[in-house]
């Protein structure tokens, strides 16, 4: 008679392992199915594998008769960590993908906020400088000129000093525009507004109407500055100010 290659148990059978495992299979499983969880999940997937291994050895010593509950928390433990794993990669890949959304967001406010500040800029010009709104109008505003109002002008207080502002704007599209705002508003040095002069010697002229395809219309326009606020002057003006926000010509008057 052949001898056993392992010894009788005589004992109650070391079923232990085998059922450990299996509990701890299924609850790396169940955890790894949470993506919020996949951190905790692996370590009972790990813990079931070592003892699913350790109830199969014994299973096949004879010292344990629950040889496939071993093996199923073996590979549940097998399958668990591999559950982990792949939530670990896709949770990282979610994070990058927040991550990178967030930065290209961040990144395309300060390219906005850039171009609003650089478009900002290209708004305040120097006097005789022109500058082209969204509809193909390009204005420009020359260097104020002296201006005498007559003895019937209104806006214009004793003592003040008038200056003529002249408007340029020429159509470089292909269509017609039409100006809505033909009226320049005037600051002094004070950052005060300037008062419009009227009077009758028909030396000013509002922008009206339209403006034909390579055509250009002028407006003059006098106003009237403090003497202690005249030495400079700032011209906002849009061709549509529904449209379009106002321009700003700067300078001195002299």
């Amino acid at each position: 008679m052949r001898p056993l290659p392992y010894p009788v148990p005589t004992g109650q059978p070391r079923n232990g392992l085998g059922i450990t495992a299996l509990v701890l299979g299924l609850v790396g499983l169940v955890l790894g199915m949470f993506l919020i969880l996949f951190w905790i999940s692996w370590l009972p997937a790990l813990l079931a594998l070592v003892f699913g291994a350790i109830g199969v050895n014994q299973a096949r010593k004879g010292l344990a008769t629950n040889k496939a509950m071993a093996v199923s928390g073996l590979v549940m433990g097998i399958l668990g960590l591999l559950l982990a794993a792949g939530s670990a990669a896709f949770t990282v890949v979610a994070i990058k993908h927040v991550v990178d959304d967030a930065r290209g967001k961040v990144k395309e406010a300060k390219e906005e906020r850039k171009a609003a500040e650089a478009e900002e800029k290209a708004r305040h010009l120097s006097f005789g400088e022109p500058y082209t709104f969204g509809d193909g109008l390009k204005v420009t505003v020359a260097k104020p000129e002296p201006f005498t109002p007559d003895a019937f002008a209104h806006g214009h207080a004793k003592g003040n000093k008038a200056v003529q502002v002249t408007v340029t704007v020429v159509n470089t599209g292909k269509e017609r525009v039409s100006v809505e705002t033909g009226l320049p508003d005037v600051n002094d040095a004070d950052g005060a507004s300037a008062e419009l002069v009227i009077d009758g010697s028909g030396r000013q002229k509002v922008i009206t109407g339209y403006v034909l395809p390579g055509r250009k219309a002028v407006g003059k326009y006098a106003f009237s500055l403090p003497p202690a606020a005249a030495d400079r002057i700032e011209v906002e003006f849009s061709p549509d100010a529904m449209r379009w926000d106002d321009a700003y010509w700067s300078g001195p008057t002299r």
